[in-house]
């Protein structure tokens, strides 16, 4: 089954600089050979259900390498059933929606 995913992975008790735990995730997911999206917030993943979820597990072993002690995640699952859709079309709908509507302040 395709998935679209949006991952927030925060490691604890390294610090608040958490940009190289996320790097390392980021390079697992890209292993992986998944499609993502890195955002301020978080990843959109898309693939398979499978790969996906072991991903999300490798980055979880990844970062308690690296001596983050505990890892809290969040994960939102995305799954159609009536078509194919990709992370760009997601975007893509609300982009068009946008330049259909006036700017604010008009």
């Amino acid at each position: 089954m395709k998935v679209i995913v949006d991952l927030c992975v925060v490691p604890i008790g390294v610090g608040i600089n958490l940009a190289l735990y996320i790097a390392a995730c980021e390079r697992v997911l890209l292993n992986a050979g998944l499609k993502i999206q890195l955002h301020p917030n978080g990843t959109a993943i898309e693939g398979e259900w499978g790969p996906v979820f072991a991903a999300i597990e490798a980055c979880h072993t990844a970062v308690h390498a690296m001596g983050a002690p505990r890892i809290f995640t969040t994960v939102k699952v995305n799954t159609r059933t009536d078509r194919d859709q990709t992370l760009e079309d997601k975007v893509a709908s609300v982009e068009a929606l946008l330049q259909q509507l006036p700017e604010r302040g008009q």
